[in-house]
């Protein structure tokens, strides 16, 4: 595994230094070019904001191109929070450049996650020390929920926007993720996209944005 990570940033729409800063996180078999064409509509709202969607740090390993936090082949629950443990100093070591970087602290900061990408953002954000602004979860599900109460040591809002046609990860993630994060302390908010598959939406992207602008 890359212990350094990388990819594609896009600055401030208002051409000055970032005030704040959001990243995103991608789903497995993709990379950070998915999600960075995000900064277009987002960045009409957050003229002072820039964009930053790290590569994730393994080879998807199942297909010949893409990247993964970790892999998926084997779905046991151990073995998918021992990928996520194994991902988070790499995303953390990511957050803290883009931190230094840009002059920011971590309030500055929001993650906005697709996927395997909200999985890593809601295993990340609890367990690090600085406390983010806020984690934004679209299509996602929580790993390592029986261990929060006891490793959380920040509490960001949280909002997951799930699609209930979703093939991919079930619709019923968005609720169980919801449950064990108020279980443990979290603020969080959930909204239900009927009819949409495993994707963002104009009306999801929307109230993410709503969210954002709430929390950064």
């Amino acid at each position: 595994m890359q212990s350094k990570i990388d990819g594609p940033y896009r600055g401030p729409a208002n051409g000055e230094k970032p005030e704040k800063l959001i990243i995103m996180l991608h789903g497995v078999g993709a990379d950070g070019d998915d999600l960075i064409d995000l900064a277009t509509p987002l960045g009409s709202v957050f003229p002072n904001t820039g964009f930053a969607s790290p590569h994730a740090p393994l080879p998807y390993d199942m297909a010949p191109m893409g990247r993964q936090w970790f892999s998926l082949m084997d779905r046991d629950p151990n073995k998918l929070l021992a990928g996520a443990q194994a991902a988070a100093p790499v995303l953390s070591a990511f957050i803290d450049d883009q931190k230094s970087a840009h002059g920011l602290n971590d309030s500055d900061i929001a993650l906005l996650g697709f996927s395997q990408g909200t999985m890593m953002s809601l295993y990340h954000a609890p367990r690090r020390a600085g406390q983010l602004a806020g984690v934004l979860g679209f299509s996602g599900a929580l790993i390592g929920g029986g261990s929060l109460e006891t490793e959380a040591v920040s509490k960001p809002p949280i909002l997951l926007i799930h699609g209930e046609a979703d093939p991919v990860v079930p619709f019923g993630a968005m609720g169980a993720a919801a449950q064990a994060l108020a279980n443990a302390g979290f603020t969080v908010d959930t909204l239900s996209r009927p009819g949409l598959g495993h994707g963002i939406d104009p009306q999801g992207l929307q109230a993410g944005a709503a969210f954002l602008k709430s929390v950064l």
